[in-house]
């Protein structure tokens, strides 16, 4: 996917800002049975189609609105992860605004999860 210039300046602003892991980092602490909330904040198309074992789906669009009342706790983990690691970045940088602590962005995203041929599961 071509993204805009202004798109990836907004993105590039924002990962000053948040942290990332990798796909590959990632899958390790689940392998471990490291315990933290994994968000999957694409489209409910996409969520639909495919995500991560034991993610909760808070799409971009709807999660400043509804976060609350599926993770209180404010200085709980929380790994976003999107399509490709561009909107997770920026619904991370949201989820600062409002005052949640430990927010991590995986970059590479769902494709990259299933590049490296992570499982994935369907509801």
């Amino acid at each position: 996917m071509q993204h805009s210039k202004r798109f990836l300046a907004i993105v590039a602003e924002a990962r000053r800002r948040v942290a990332e892991t990798t796909v590959d980092q990632l899958k390790a602490r689940l392998d471990q049975g490291e315990r933290f909330y994994l968000v999957d904040v694409r489209e409910e198309s996409e969520w639909q189609a495919g995500h991560l074992p034991g993610a909760i789906h808070l799409g971009k669009g709807i999660i400043e609105r509804d976060v609350e009342g599926r993770i209180p706790d404010l200085d709980a983990e929380i790994v976003l992860y999107c399509g490709g690691g561009f909107r997770s970045i920026l619904a991370a940088e949201s989820l600062q605004k409002m005052g949640y602590t430990r927010l991590i962005s995986m970059d590479g995203g769902f494709r990259g999860w299933e590049e490296a041929g992570f499982p994935t599961e369907k509801t």
